[in-house]
């Protein structure tokens, strides 16, 4: 029987394996965060404790995404992935066994989530990298959307998921099934076939690699391209925060406030695959990256003078469509534009990009929203995205007009 157009990376026995394991692995993770947080609320009632345990888990991708990829290059991707699911189902199961012998601390808590923090930095990175070997070229623009939209379902299915068990029975259990969860990811990637092995082995430093992989992305005009958008859509991750703060706006005097739901922004991520599975062609065309990354900008601005709740929601809409285009068409470009020998790097420098804004972007942001209001937010880095993407276009034209003169 032959597959839908959207569904031909499924025939491949390693790609099923790794979507399980990466589905399973993310809405493990995303249960462990909604869990942390109502622990760190319940024992110290302080929005800046919980702060820290969020930087604590989150930033550990500034520090080591470009390591990771060195490493991802060097290692055994399976066995790599295979340990860092470990990794966290022990974090995980830890700090289960410590809330349920109620002894559970702060710093019990601060020091699992950057332990958690660690593992899946480097499963992230890891991943990424081994999509391509689990199918054929012809299809990595199928794989990558299709675990885009999974990892996109798992940011919905995960939270909701913790806060149902939470309720249920309590936090302790939703610890040891995050945990759980974890260990059959270990199960699934048991099953891959390919180990996902270094293509070049020679004596190098970890430092060496990481050089070499940055010196790789600024001398490969595709490369730097990519990473050029992508570090405009810095804006794309913060994003999603100012629009979680849309559901927060504060009133006008006169006018009453709204809140949206907290996946308003997610379910339509799906979209992703649509956009990513008509391309088969290696390089997506960067206009169009260029021009959804202003689509997304100019979004934020008309959301920066809307006060109703729809137009509103029709906004966080537009804007969700318009970042995942540009995030998916960059991630595809990456993949297929990269060399085999450092896919593992240029894949940490999406992850550093592409997640490591998380810790910068939140406090800015939210300092402004607190400072002034929510709709400046919005116009601020509206105006700035679209500044930054002017330098960028600019400063490509010029090449563009000389290799034609």
């Amino acid at each position: 029987m032959r597959l839908p157009e959207a569904l031909r990376s499924p025939r491949y026995r390693d790609f099923r394996a790794i979507f399980g394991a990466q589905t399973i692995s993310q809405i493990g993770t995303y249960m462990l965060s909604v869990a942390e947080a109502w622990l760190v609320l319940s024992l110290t009632n302080s929005p800046l404790l919980l702060g820290l345990i969020n930087m604590l888990h989150w930033g550990p991708i500034l520090l080591l995404a470009l390591p990771s990829g060195a490493i991802a290059d060097r290692v055994a991707k399976r066995r790599l992935l295979m340990a860092t699911q470990a990794a966290q189902a022990c974090t995980a199961l830890t700090i289960a066994t410590l809330v349920a012998t109620g002894v559970v601390a702060y710093w019990h808590v601060g020091i699992l989530a950057l332990c958690a923090g660690l593992a899946h930095t480097l499963f992230n990175v890891v991943r990424q990298s081994f999509v391509s070997e689990t199918v054929g070229r012809d299809d990595v623009v199928n794989a990558v959307a299709l675990l885009s939209a999974a990892f996109h379902g798992a940011r919905i299915v995960g939270p909701a998921a913790g806060g149902l068990v939470i309720a249920s029975v309590g936090m302790a259990p939703a610890f040891a099934v995050s945990g759980a969860g974890h260990l059959l990811a270990i199960a699934t990637l048991a099953t891959l076939g390919v180990e996902g092995r270094p293509r070049r082995q020679r004596p190098t430093t970890i430092r060496q690699d990481i050089a070499e992989g940055l010196a790789y992305a600024l001398h490969t005009p595709e490369i730097r391209a990519m990473l050029g958008v992508l570090r405009d859509q810095l804006l794309r991750v913060q994003l999603q925060h100012v629009g979680s703060a849309a559901g927060q706006k504060r009133p006008r005097p006169g006018r009453p406030g709204f809140r949206l739901p907290h996946g308003r922004d997610r379910g339509w991520r799906r979209l992703r695959r649509p956009h990513a599975r008509r391309r088969r062609a290696p390089d997506p065309p960067l206009a169009l990256l260029h021009a959804s990354a202003a689509a997304a900008c100019a979004v934020l601005l008309a959301l920066s003078l809307i006060e109703s709740l729809w137009l509103t929601a029709v906004g966080l809409f537009l804007l969700g469509h318009a970042s995942v285009i540009t995030g998916a068409g960059c991630n595809t470009a990456l993949q297929l534009g990269s060399s085999d020998e450092l896919r593992g790097r240029v894949t940490g420098l999406y992850t550093l990009i592409h997640g490591g804004s998380f810790p910068i972007a939140a406090p800015l942001i939210g300092a402004v929203a607190e400072r002034w209001s929510v709709s400046t937010a919005f116009f601020v880095w509206g105006a700035g995205g679209l500044a930054a993407l002017a330098v960028l276009v600019g400063t490509r034209r010029p090449r563009v007009v000389s290799n034609h003169s």
